[in-house]
């Protein structure tokens, strides 16, 4: 990848930068926020738990710098009054990251209830849709801007019992993809395989032996660096923390 493959664990070369990840109130979401504060930039951070995110704002250093509001990213009406509220008060975020996400239960695809499935094509491929909708029209005219969604191994393989959350994010690899070839030079939008983290998520899968991998804070500290040094010429990648 042409990101830079070696950073430091202060600002990047581009200096402080604006970064909005949504699904901010726990696992992934919440480690990369604070790891992103800790290094000196301003996060916005989104979540459907306002109590969540009130807990997660009273962590952050100098928390007035940032800003934190209450989204369901599955509704394209919340993210359009979030995309306002943003600019507003932050102005055009320089990266996005497409967070926010959910799963099934482990069950076979023919007992898994319809507004289960719903549910995860709604805020994993649908949510990322209505953000991508309302912010890259915001960032087109400055030709510059990056945009990560978050995708899984499983968006890369399939898997027994968890059939909804791998369509749902073999699709935010093509979604990735195709947009990537819609966008100007200068800006970029990539697909972000995680690795396999101990989250809530993973344990709804993995149950106990979730806890034999690693922490979402020691990953965030890898991602962060992966995130921040991702420039245009990025545009379209697959990539692996």
């Amino acid at each position: 990848m042409a990101a830079a493959a070696t950073a430091f664990n202060g600002l990047t070369k581009g200096g402080s930068r604006t970064v909005l990840i949504t699904g901010v109130s726990k696992g992934l979401g919440r480690a990369l926020a604070l790891e992103l504060a800790t290094r000196g930039h301003t996060v916005i951070g989104c979540s459907r738990t306002q109590e969540k995110l009130t807990a997660l704002q009273s962590e952050f250093p100098n928390s007035d710098n940032h800003l934190f509001l209450n989204v369901d990213v599955k509704s394209n009406s919340s993210v359009e009054e979030l995309a306002r509220l943003v600019v507003e008060k932050k102005g055009v975020p320089d990266i996005i990251v497409n967070n926010a996400g959910t799963i099934n239960k482990n069950n076979k695809i023919w007992e898994v209830p319809p507004d289960e499935f719903d549910a995860v094509i709604d805020t994993n491929v649908k949510g990322i849709a209505n953000v991508l909708r309302h912010f890259i029209p915001l960032m087109i005219p400055k030709r510059q801007g990056i945009i990560v969604n978050m995708s899984s191994g499983w968006g890369r393989s399939g898997a027994a019992l968890v059939a909804p959350y791998c369509a749902s994010k073999w699709a935010v690899e093509g979604l990735s993809r195709s947009v990537a070839k819609e966008l100007p030079d200068g800006m970029a939008v990539v697909a972000l395989n995680p690795g396999v983290i101990n989250t809530e998520m993973l344990a709804s899968c993995f149950g106990n032996s979730a806890a034999l991998y690693q922490a979402p804070d020691a990953w965030a500290l890898k991602a962060a660096t992966l995130i921040l040094n991702l420039t245009g010429a990025d545009n379209g990648a697959s990539l692996t923390v």
